[in-house]
């Protein structure tokens, strides 16, 4: 991996830094945190204008409509991005870094043309029908019942966690299309529109106050078989292209975030008097060193991603579960440079500190990649 960046690449940023200087302070005010159809307008606005600038699907093959730029000008544009304050995907990233990338990935010439160019564009919103009441880290252990009937599927059963289903136009979905099959093989992966008839959405509450995901509701329905994506009972295979994409490099920029907010809560114990304890400022200066070998660990799972055809190897997993708890004790640091503003659910700090409780769980749960990391890296047998 070469780290050092050509003279393509430092004109790459500067374009982009260029861009972000004029375009960021011509956005609207961001809506209310539960106003969901303005947030949706809010964050597909951002999409357009990012497809319009040509930087939509940045990393994206060009047949799937995207750039198809290095990884390091991928890498470029989340650093970028980040530092200059811009909106994240908001509510089209199960779109723009699951579902797409996958679609790009496994869908047919057809499906590609049909779903990726609205997700670029920032025409439609797609949430994740996976988790199910019963089913979640046993992922495969899940129950919808898609039932072949002519050219379409129907579908009963209900799947939970599924972010921003209330203002979402599509669903990757999975259900068991063989029930006799041994659990692993008889699933398959659907688009399912949210309009369809039979479809429940009912919003949960997280402890944050927020109804960012919620419980969806299939009764008896259809869908055609033409919006399958993969083979039939090949569903788990397709599910870890889309697992890799959202363990591997999902989570990137927020890497660049974190590193920001560090450098924030250090202003802010200057300033508050909080920077005198040596152990504040150690553990300030592990994390520093920690999120530094995480994006180069980044680095190295994009490039390899790159390599392997674009989607990303078992690596992402060491990624995520490192992730996951430095970000949790990042915040847990965040709360003692705070003080007493750290029980004000009016401070953004506080709000991502609760968010941040979830992520050893979203995704795929510490456990279940410390199995992965495990079986697939080192080779450790099977746990019983």
């Amino acid at each position: 991996m070469d780290l050092t960046y050509t003279e393509e690449e430092q004109d790459f940023r500067a374009r982009l830094r260029q861009w972000l200087g004029k375009v960021l302070p011509e956005l609207p005010a961001k809506p209310s945190p539960d106003d969901w159809p303005g947030r949706r307008a809010y964050d597909l606005g951002w999409q357009r204008r990012l497809y319009e600038a040509g930087y939509a699907g940045l990393h994206w093959p060009v047949d799937a409509g995207g750039r198809g730029a290095t990884p390091t000008q991928h890498l470029i544009f989340l650093e970028e991005t980040e530092r200059a304050g811009a909106p994240y995907v908001g509510a089209n990233f199960v779109g723009l870094l699951h579902a797409g990338p996958t679609i790009a990935a496994e869908g047919t010439a057809e499906q590609r043309a049909c779903w990726l160019p609205p997700v670029l564009r920032g025409d439609e919103v797609w949430c994740q029908g996976f988790s199910e009441p019963d089913a979640g880290s046993d992922l495969a252990s899940l129950r919808t019942r898609a039932v072949r009937d002519g050219d379409d599927y129907v579908i009963t059963g209900s799947k939970i966690w599924t972010s921003h289903a209330e203002v979402a136009d599509w669903c990757e979905l999975l259900v068991r299309t063989d029930p006799t099959a041994p659990k692993h093989r008889g699933i398959s992966w659907l688009a399912m529109p949210m309009d369809a008839p039979g479809v429940t959405v009912r919003p949960l509450r997280t402890l944050a106050g927020s109804t960012e995901f919620a419980e969806v509701f299939l009764d008896e329905v259809r869908v055609p078989v033409a919006n399958r994506v993969g083979a039939e009972n090949d569903g788990w295979r397709v599910t870890m292209v889309t697992l890799s994409f959202e363990r591997g490099t999902a989570f990137v920029g927020e890497v660049v975030a974190c590193r920001r907010t560090l450098g924030e809560l250090a202003r802010t114990a200057k300033a508050n008097g909080r920077w005198d304890d040596p152990v504040l400022r150690r553990r300030l200066g592990r994390l520093y060193g920690e999120f530094g070998a995480l994006w180069r660990l980044t680095q190295w799972n994009v490039s390899e991603a790159q390599r392997a055809g674009g989607v990303p190897g078992i690596g992402g997993s060491v990624f995520k579960l490192a992730y996951s708890h430095a970000r949790q004790e990042l915040y847990e640091v965040a709360a003692e440079v705070q003080g007493p503003l750290a029980l004000s659910l009016e401070e953004e700090w506080t709000l991502d500190r609760l968010s941040s409780l979830s992520y050893t769980i979203a995704a795929g749960t510490s456990q279940i990649q410390q199995n992965i990391v495990a079986e697939r890296i080192l080779g450790l047998p099977k746990g019983r």
